[in-house]
Order: C-alpha cells, then structure tokens, then sequence
C-alpha cells in the first residue's frame, strides 16, 4: 500500500460491480495464511467489503501487482537447531522471543489503533496477526501495552502447546517492542495515572514479566529500535526496501530469485 495517504470509505465513486471485489479480497484472506507480508493491507482492504469504491479497488490491484512481482516469495522453514519460540538469537543462545508493534490512531475513521505480532518457533515465522483494536487507545503506550498483552497470549498459548509435544524449554520468553513505555508499564506492578484506564485483562502481562509466587517470570520485554521492529509490516504502510528487510528477517525466501 501506498505509505502516504490512508483509505477513507467513500474515496473516489462506488463501484458498479461490489462482488467483484468482495471476490478478490476473499480470495486474498485466503493468500494470508502464507504470506504475512500482504496481511496489513488486505486486513485494511476488508473493511469496505460493504460498499466499496474506485479508489478501494484501485489499492486491491496495487495488491495484485506486488504479488506479481513476488510470485515466488515465500516462508521457508529450516532446522534453526533448537526448538525454542523465538525470533532473533542474541549471543547464540536461541531463546524463545516475539515481537509487537501498534499504530496509534491509524485508523482515520474510528481513531482506533492497529495491532500487529509475529511469533516464532526454532527460529521459523509460526503466527502473526494484524488487526484493529477493539477500543481507541489514549497514548501510544497504551495501544503498544495493548499489542504487547495480545502476543503474550499467543506465546503463551504456543508454549503449552510445545510442551505438551515435550519439544520445548522453560527459557524465559524474548518480547521486542519499541515503545520504551509500554516497558515500563508491563514491569512495573504499582498502578499510576498512566494505567489507571487500562483494563485489567491487558495486565496478563505483568504476571509473566514479574512473575508470582506459584509462577515464576516467562516473559522478558526487551526495547528494539523502531527500524529492526518486524512487527511494523503488520501496522502500517512501508517503502520498498524496508519491506525487502523485513521479509527477509521473516525467513521469507524468494525460491525464483537468482543465487
């Protein structure tokens, strides 16, 4: 998608044919499962599937022509040596990570923030999700709070399962953000002005930051410059080369491209 200028629902005239589109976005939902670099941009596109208009389907085409050119791009997985969920490997050791990122207040029309995450297993892309939050964030931090409390769910959720496959460790889980706040606010337990309005489901994470005393600390929260966070092709529209970037830290191999 285009990185200036966002989507608005009655850009340019309504479309003489709506199934038209509604076929090629449903058909793009679809493509998804296995290419997370076109997940932001279809997840934008679905919103008008009630009354598209010109300019809607001009995008969806924009979408079309970059897979086009992609045609080969893919997610290639591979023994990383280690069976931990995880991202980057930091002083060789492999230990389990994932990354999240918000766009505040993308959305012009609701005000509301989106969420974007990427999980991995043995150094291999697993899970990934981009999607617009429920409720309108107000600071920055606290729609990153939000994104980070939904990638802990899923961490979780893919650690139990790996353990009940008796294929993963207790090493403390790696959560790259680049919001220096949103940090803060996931280590520390006394509540303030600034997470007062935050619901306590979101808190989840405090717990595996923290620990307890019948569980000990799982989560590691880790701040990340902005230009390595991976999480950003799921929150926004990026420029070419920061998208070929991101897709190679991915794993994602293109199997046409000259060696």
């Amino acid at each position: 998608m285009l990185p200036t200028g966002k989507l608005l629902p009655e850009d340019g005239s309504p479309m003489k044919d709506p199934e038209r589109y509604r076929r090629l976005v449903g058909k793009l939902n679809y493509l998804t499962v296995t290419r997370p670099d076109i997940s932001f941009a279809v997840s934008v596109l679905s919103q008008f599937m009630a009354t598209p208009h010109t300019r809607h389907w001009d995008a969806a085409i924009r979408v079309l022509r970059y897979l086009k050119n992609t045609p080969g791009l893919g997610i290639l997985y591979s023994d990383q040596g280690h069976c931990r969920v995880g991202a980057f490997t930091e002083e060789g050791d492999g230990r389990i990570s994932g990354f999240s990122d918000a766009d505040w207040a993308g959305c012009p029309i609701s005000r509301r923030s989106t969420t974007g995450y990427c999980v991995f297993v043995g150094g291999n892309l697993v899970s990934w999700k981009s999607k617009k939050q429920h409720m309108v964030s107000r600071s920055s931090a606290e729609s990153e709070y939000r994104a980070m409390a939904d990638v802990t769910s899923e961490m979780i959720w893919v650690r139990r399962l790996l353990r009940e496959l008796e294929v993963i460790s207790d090493d403390l889980m790696r959560l790259y953000c680049d919001n220096q706040s949103a940090i803060h606010i996931a280590k520390n337990q006394v509540v303030h002005e600034r997470t007062k309005h935050i619901e306590v489901d979101c808190h989840l994470i405090r717990d595996r930051v923290v620990g307890t005393k019948v569980d000990p600390p799982s989560i590691q929260p880790i701040h990340i410059k902005t230009e390595f966070q991976l999480a950003d092709i799921l929150t926004k529209p990026l420029r070419k080369t920061q998208i070929d970037f991101i897709c190679n830290k991915l794993g994602m191999i293109n199997i046409y491209a000259p060696t």
